[in-house]
């Protein structure tokens, strides 16, 4: 790995995003046939469930206990507000089980383990602490523990995401795609779901795959799932990757989420024609569209968000720069980069 002043710090969050990609996979596994207290609802209606919290319980801990809680401010998508209500006795049991199991493992991942095991109090600090609204000054780190929940909780695909933002410009990204196959080549996107995908082919094509950038290298990483025993060679089995050189509206791959309850899906639809693409979409949960985008699987996507509805930084920074660094463009509707430096929200993206 290039040598610079954030090496540690994405050595840290390959590391860290292997980690919670273990933990995520064992839970979602489990998750169909647990009872429903494992699944709770947020204030908007979307699910919350054991691995969005334990994720974010363990990168908060660990990003503390390896830099320091002083030097440590993360925003992150989830509080203690759902684990802590009194229905959630058997959820936040459950979490804490889950954090416990998944720290145990850290050493072999090369990271540290908690000398004695974290009770429900030290998980729910590690999650509130995640509390930062972000802004043009610091350097917090920007985490969605599970992108793409309710994607996860049907057995389809997720990304474990996490970034850097040093005074408002996102310096290193780190996308875990746990049921994106590591090859792709001849996977029909067009015709299945992604969950179809990843069930028939993950044994033929590989599992699913880490991808990683740090702002201005050029370089855009992507490298199997690794399980801890086997982290420690990491950085070799890692390949560089780079955004489709296809240029041609009519050959063009477009992205298209198969979530669109915050989209606004005709008006995509009406300017993907307009502007020449033809050919039918790639369906997509989550961030998992800015790695089919780095890797050359697709070439485009557009989301206009519906009315009222703004995005989140914690949707977007790891992904807008992996896909920068593999060489790809992203903007706003008007042409303009995303800006990170407004806090939680990125502001102003339909304006043109």
């Amino acid at each position: 790995m290039v040598e610079d002043k954030y090496a540690k710090e994405l050595d840290v969050a390959v590391r860290i995003v292997h980690m919670a990609c273990a933990l995520c996979g064992g839970v979602q596994e489990r998750l169909l046939s647990m009872s429903s207290d494992q699944v709770k609802s947020k204030d908007d209606d979307s699910p919350v469930t054991v691995a969005d919290l334990s994720v974010q319980a363990i990168i908060s801990w660990l990003l503390s206990e390896t830099f320091g809680s002083q030097n440590v401010s993360i925003v992150a998508e989830e509080d203690v507000e759902t684990i802590s209500r009194a229905d959630s006795a058997g959820l936040l049991e459950a979490v804490v089980n889950t954090v416990k199991e998944s720290l145990e493992s850290a050493s072999k991942y090369g990271l540290k383990s908690p000398e004695t095991t974290l009770g429900s109090l030290q998980v729910l600090e590690a999650i509130s602490r995640c509390s930062s609204a972000g802004g043009p000054s610091g350097r917090p780190w920007v985490l969605d523990p599970v992108d793409g929940t309710l994607g996860f909780v049907r057995g389809d695909q997720y990304a474990v995401a996490l970034a850097l933002i040093e005074d408002g410009k996102v310096v290193l990204g780190v996308l875990g795609c746990p049921k994106y196959p590591v090859k792709t080549e001849g996977l029909n996107y067009h015709r299945q779901t992604a969950a179809q995908v990843s069930s028939t082919k993950a044994d033929a094509w590989g599992k699913g795959c880490v991808l990683y950038a740090r702002r201005s290298s050029g370089e855009a990483w992507l490298q199997p799932l690794i399980s801890g025993d086997k982290m420690l060679e990491w950085p070799n089995c890692a390949r560089l990757i780079r955004v489709s050189s296809i240029d041609d509206p009519a050959l063009a791959t477009r992205c298209e989420p198969v979530e669109r309850a915050n989209s606004n899906h005709s008006f995509t639809v009406g300017l993907a024609h307009s502007v020449g693409l033809r050919k039918q979409p790639m369906h997509v949960h989550s961030m998992v569209k800015y790695a089919a985008i780095a890797r050359g699987d697709a070439e485009i996507f557009m989301k206009f968000a519906k009315s009222g509805y703004k995005e989140k930084i914690w949707d977007h920074a790891p992904g807008v720069v992996i896909v920068e660094e593999a060489g790809g463009v992203v903007t706003d509707a008007g042409g303009r980069p995303l800006d990170f430096s407004k806090g939680i929200y990125l502001e102003c993206l339909d304006h043109r």
